[in-house]
């Protein structure tokens, strides 16, 4: 979810995002996980509108998610569309066109392809080292890096599920 979090941040002044809940990956009265156990998202299966909508409220809250958040329909129209279950990511561009399918979570889940595509088109974005890093680089009298954010582009995209 951070690799997600810090694309949507890097990225959100030139390209939309969205975040479509479809159904439960693990629901507790299906198929639970230990690590389900362990971060407390214990769910069952939600049979109306108005479950999958207090499960979503409660999952941004609780990890204080940023991305703009949407609900399947009951009848999991996005999630058969997309073939979105557990977990995928999607570029859709300027015109509609899917440009970037990601694999099936979770082992073919990645973020950093995404990231890829965004820096292709927007130019990659750079991070500071953390700084227990750069006063290791600059200790070694290696000259510490640092560089800003790239200047926001001109253009829409849609990652992670979205459009603009």
């Amino acid at each position: 979810m951070g690799d997600i979090v810090q694309i949507y941040n890097d990225y959100k002044d030139r390209a939309d995002f969205l975040t479509v809940y479809v159904r439960e990956a693990h629901p507790t009265d299906e198929w639970q996980m230990k690590s389900n156990l362990k971060e407390d998202v214990c769910y069952a299966q939600p049979k109306t509108l108005e479950q999958r909508v207090a499960i979503a409220k409660d999952f941004t809250a609780r990890f204080k998610f940023p991305l703009p958040f949407g609900i399947d329909e009951m009848g999991n129209t996005a999630d058969a569309a997309y073939a979105a279950w557990p977990e995928r990511l999607y570029v859709i561009d300027e015109t509609g066109h899917v440009s970037y399918r990601g694999g099936m979570g979770p082992f073919n889940y990645k973020p950093a392809e995404v990231r890829d595509w965004l820096a292709a088109k927007y130019g990659a974005v750079k991070h500071e080292a953390p700084a227990a890093a750069a006063a290791a680089t600059t200790s070694s009298n290696a000259p510490a890096a640092a560089s800003a954010p790239a200047p926001a582009a001109p253009g829409t995209a849609t990652p992670a599920s979205s459009s603009k």
